[in-house]
């Protein structure tokens, strides 16, 4: 008996199928979280909604998402000089940023809010937590 050949879009069918009997094929982020509504949790979906609510009562102003925070600059080291005479650098690391999920002012304190909705505190964001706090000398709130 002849095996049977199939042609490319009929593979591709097939594997699509496959997947989505499964469950699988949607990639899934390293901790399980969902994306909803545009953000990268339900957890800060839910938060983005008080927060707009927070600032339509007066209560907070100057709303801001997804702000980044340089920690570390860019490392860069010198190579020589062009033809015309101007120093030339080579970018050794890229800068570390923090993004914070949400920034805002207090109008009962008047203090700036630094938030980040968290679900689960890796390694690599409490290094930026403590550099955030050392070198621009704000706390984070987690919510």
């Amino acid at each position: 008996m002849k095996p049977q050949s199939l042609t490319i879009e009929q593979f591709r069918a097939l594997v699509q199928a496959e997947q989505q009997k499964s469950g699988k094929g949607k990639k899934q982020s390293k901790y399980h979280a969902k994306k909803v509504g545009g953000y990268d949790s339900g957890r800060e979906y839910r938060r983005a909604g008080q927060l707009k609510l927070m600032l339509q009562a007066g209560l907070i102003s100057d709303l801001r998402e997804q702000v980044a925070f340089e920690l570390i600059p860019a490392q860069y080291a010198l190579c020589g000089t062009d033809l015309k005479g101007k120093p030339v650098r080579k970018l050794l690391e890229h800068s570390c940023r923090y993004i914070a999920d949400f920034v805002y002012v207090d109008n009962a304190t008047g203090q700036t809010i630094v938030e980040d909705t968290k679900g689960y505190r890796t390694p690599e964001y409490i290094i930026k937590r403590k550099l955030m706090l050392y070198m621009h000398g704000i706390t984070i709130k987690e919510i």
